[in-house]
């Protein structure tokens, strides 16, 4: 588990996810994501495979969305969340003639009630790959259950 800011009470306000189940991130910029008032706030996630030393997906960007939203779902879980509980996802595209082939696959991952969503053409990402996710989920799994570190 990482640091935590804690209340008066000394109950964690926010709580850092870390999994070895998604891409490792530079820890004096950012964490995979966070706990906080019952919800896991994720960071941006890539196609990149955590099995193949956090390379990114070859191939179309349908494979690099089904990873994204793998890695998603890696962080959410390690935050006590799954994918069925997010309220919330934002898309970075730097195509948007790409639009209906993430569609496809975000479509594979959400059932009949769909999170609210953002999806928006940016210029470039991270590693020059061509689409970003994140998303904010609700916690399920309480109780002092481990948030952090699979």
């Amino acid at each position: 588990m990482a640091s935590s800011h804690t209340s008066h009470a000394t109950r964690p306000l926010r709580v850092a996810i870390e999994t070895s189940r998604a891409p490792a991130t530079k820890p004096e910029l950012m964490s995979q994501g966070i706990v906080a008032n019952g919800l896991v706030y994720t960071s941006g996630q890539v196609g990149k495979d955590p099995a193949k030393n956090d390379q990114l997906v070859e191939g179309p960007i349908t494979a690099r969305t089904h990873r994204c939203i793998q890695n998603l779902t890696a962080i959410l879980e390690a935050g006590g969340s799954s994918i069925g509980d997010v309220i919330e996802v934002n898309i970075f595209l730097t195509d948007m003639a790409q639009y209906g082939e993430v569609n496809q696959i975000y479509q594979q991952y959400f059932g009949n009630l769909k999170p609210a969503r953002t999806c928006v053409a940016v210029k470039t990402l991270p590693g020059n790959t061509d689409v970003e996710i994140k998303c904010i989920g609700i916690v399920r799994r309480h109780k002092g259950e481990k948030q952090a570190k699979l």
